[in-house]
């Protein structure tokens, strides 16, 4: 009887009020995902209600596995759907293929709020403790990286993305998004600095900044350390991140938000970038992946060659977009592809990479440079140890926690 039971209460449901009360579409859904899974379906009965006018009403359905079940109820009047899987785990753990079919089913129906239980059944094999909750990170069909929750802070279905916030005990808080890791309390320095400053450092004089995605404040809050900076602009997709980053990761973006340096828009990148005349020294792509574990690409926009010719134009002579590629090991052919595009669009690109523990793997960055009047490009390769260390000395950048002048050539020549 080991096995995971996962139950989930998704209210306000923003999906086509057909989904709710429409048994075909329904059971045809939800059997194409257990399949897709690669679970058993050995018996189904979905079966429709109706209202005394003969009017549709909520649907009852259940799938019988060989591996046990997934039920659902739907309440229309409501918009209110319940569900609940439960795989059993004796021969093989079929505890992922459970969880990535609850968030599909989840981002089907598009709750506004959502409430979500986890719970093991029965007793892992050779072990009398029930096993914790966890947090998994998907880096590819066959390997992921997962830690111990302590306790579940948020779940929340946003306009945009499911967004949760977890205590961990190794990582502290941390962020996922659509199931996806995006940032820790503990690590989150690895990525931040290595995003920001090797872009930072090896521009003149950093004044007007561009920051897409990056809703956590880490960015933010990096580029804030630097003198020179006269504005930012953070174009931010959905509101609920930001809000939720401000109560729960204070120890992150420590109130950049809140500076007067800072401008917030509430909008989608692309939309924003081909539409804006402002002229930047580096524009910050800090966005989620473009293609996230359960199939949302909200991102993806972002990453193509006509976006980054906007980026390009946005860029003052001598200016540089920094982003991140996945890595170069689990994501060979989307690093590979980004890196191609943005060959064909900018004058100068530099890739690098850093390990970030919460993702379990090597992540892959590049620079992209435009060039300057003269027909040259700030070039992060040309710059040595000691003119890096100088540079962060005076700008009297003492607070960094990895990131210094041998991480920079490191960067660079490895």
């Amino acid at each position: 009887m080991e096995g995971l039971h996962l139950t989930a209460d998704c209210y306000a449901c923003q999906c086509d009020h057909e989904l709710l009360i429409d048994q075909t579409k329904l059971s045809d859904s939800t059997r194409a995902m257990a399949s897709e899974a690669g679970l058993t379906i050995v018996g189904e009965k979905f079966y429709p209600f109706k209202h005394a006018d003969g009017a549709p009403a909520g649907v009852t359905g259940a799938l019988l596995l060989a591996e046990s079940h997934i039920a659902i109820h739907t309440w229309p009047e409501r918009r209110t759907v319940t569900l609940d899987i439960y795989v059993c785990n004796f021969e093989k753990d079929n505890s992922d293929k459970a969880r990535i079919i609850l968030q599909q089913l989840i981002n089907h129906f598009q709750p506004e709020q959502i409430s979500k239980n986890e719970l093991m059944r029965g007793l892992p094999i050779q072990s009398s403790t029930p096993a914790s909750p966890i947090a998994i990170e998907h880096l590819s069909a066959n390997t992921s990286m997962q830690t111990k929750i302590s306790a579940t802070l948020v779940q929340i279905q946003s306009e945009f993305q499911l967004i949760e916030i977890a205590e961990t005990p190794e990582f502290g808080k941390i962020m996922r998004i659509d199931g996806a890791m995006m940032t820790s309390e503990a690590d989150e320095f690895y990525y931040h600095e290595s995003l920001v400053h090797p872009a930072a450092i090896t521009h003149e004089k950093l004044e007007t900044v561009l920051i897409i995605g990056g809703g956590d404040g880490g960015s933010t809050e990096e580029l804030l350390k630097y003198p020179s900076i006269r504005s930012i602009t953070l174009c931010e997709i959905d509101p609920m991140v930001i809000a939720l980053a401000k109560e729960y990761f204070q120890q992150i973006h420590r109130n950049a938000f809140d500076s007067e340096k800072v401008s917030v828009i509430h909008t989608d990148g692309y939309d924003f970038i081909k539409t804006q005349e402002a002229q930047f020294d580096l524009i910050v792509l800090d966005l989620t992946d473009p293609i996230s574990p359960n199939g949302n690409n909200i991102a993806e926009s972002c990453s193509s060659k006509a976006f980054y010719e906007s980026c390009y134009s946005r860029l003052k002579p001598g200016g540089s977009i920094v982003l991140h590629l996945g890595s170069p090991f689990y994501h060979q052919e989307r690093y590979q592809a980004t890196l191609s595009c943005l060959h064909k669009v900018f004058d100068l690109v530099r890739p690098y990479s850093v390990f970030i523990p919460i993702y379990g793997a090597q992540w892959g960055m590049a620079i992209a440079c435009k060039a300057n009047i003269r027909n040259q490009c700030f070039d992060p390769k040309n710059i040595d140890r000691q003119t890096v260390d100088t540079r962060l000395t005076a700008h009297n950048l003492r607070e960094l926690q990895f990131y210094n002048g041998a991480v920079h050539v490191n960067f660079f020549n490895s």
